[in-house]
């Protein structure tokens, strides 16, 4: 996985599609994705922590991809691991495309899992030469980018540097917090 930032912007979503059009960033990429997230059943999630919880989730991931046009289903399981500041300091995931939702939700309730929640967005990706910035508008949530280096840059080849990065293109992000969670802002919005 390439390294990554994610921010909330301090602007509108039109706001921040005209300033990266502006900086000369190009739309590459158009998707939206529906992850449902699945637990355990016999977690006691009563006596967990958020990134408990989440670390024992399965996404089942439905991404509806305007550019390409294509439809992709998977099963994903992430792994994080975050310090003390609550920065991930290094992050991996583990995907198997499947052929439908509905299949691929039978199976899992079938070995045990039940769906914990549902987290919907539309994102659109921009591209220079070294950033990608996935704009993500998350449904009845959080307005975020997420920013990661154009792989084998080795210029961008830590956070810090993508973080000095996007500071430099002085666009409205909020610098308090350079690892928001969307999952774990919408998992304590459920429980």
């Amino acid at each position: 996985m390439s390294n990554e930032i994610t921010v909330r912007l301090k602007c509108t979503i039109e706001q921040i599609k005209e300033i990266l059009e502006n900086k000369e960033f190009k739309v590459t990429r158009k998707f939206n994705l529906d992850d449902t997230y699945f637990i355990p059943k016999w977690l006691e999630i009563k006596n967990m922590n958020v990134r408990e919880i989440l670390s024992q989730a399965v996404l089942l991931r439905d991404i509806m991809e305007f550019m390409p046009e294509e439809k992709i289903t998977k099963l994903t399981f992430k792994s994080k691991k975050i310090n003390d500041n609550g920065e991930i300091i290094s992050q991996n995931k583990v995907d198997c495309e499947i052929i439908d939702a509905k299949q691929g939700r039978e199976f899992i309730e079938a070995i045990g899992y039940e769906a914990l929640m549902n987290i919907k967005e539309e994102d659109i990706t921009y591209t220079n030469r070294d950033l990608d910035i996935t704009i993500k508008d998350i449904e009845n949530g959080e307005k975020l980018i997420e920013v990661e280096n154009i792989p084998n840059n080795p210029e961008l080849d830590t956070i810090e540097k993508i973080k000095q990065k996007i500071n430099e293109l002085n666009i409205p992000i909020d610098t308090n917090d350079y690892f928001v969670k969307k999952a774990e802002i919408e998992l304590l919005k459920v429980l």
